[in-house]
């Protein structure tokens, strides 16, 4: 632990801190861990995975909900079926967001 100079008060200060006691400058930014990134990478991922789900899937409906033969079973099919991922995205981002959370970086 050495002291330095805050740049802008010329307080004494400790080098171990994140921002000046006395004036509240930031000196130096804390870091999320190593767990931290692959928690905040994987919650990333999952909302790409999810939307690429969402897109594709409407895609390969969208043909047969043209088509004018059992278009009103495919509709109410693709509505469950949107209703179901939207449950799984929802549920997965508050479950992964909650460790992004707690695992995100603390100031001292």
């Amino acid at each position: 632990m050495a002291l330095i100079k805050c740049p802008e008060c010329n307080e004494d200060i400790s080098s171990d801190v994140f921002s000046c006691p006395k004036c509240g400058k930031m000196i130096r930014k804390p870091k999320r861990s190593f767990f931290g990134k692959i928690i905040k990478l994987a919650f990333i991922l999952f909302n790409i995975f999810m939307i690429l789900w969402v897109v594709l899937g409407m895609n390969a409906v969208a043909p047969k909900l043209q088509d004018g033969y059992n278009a009103g079973a495919h509709a109410i099919g693709t509505g469950l079926a949107l209703g179901v991922i939207a449950s799984i995205w929802v549920a997965g981002d508050i479950i992964i967001g909650v460790l992004v959370l707690l695992t995100r970086p603390k100031g001292r």
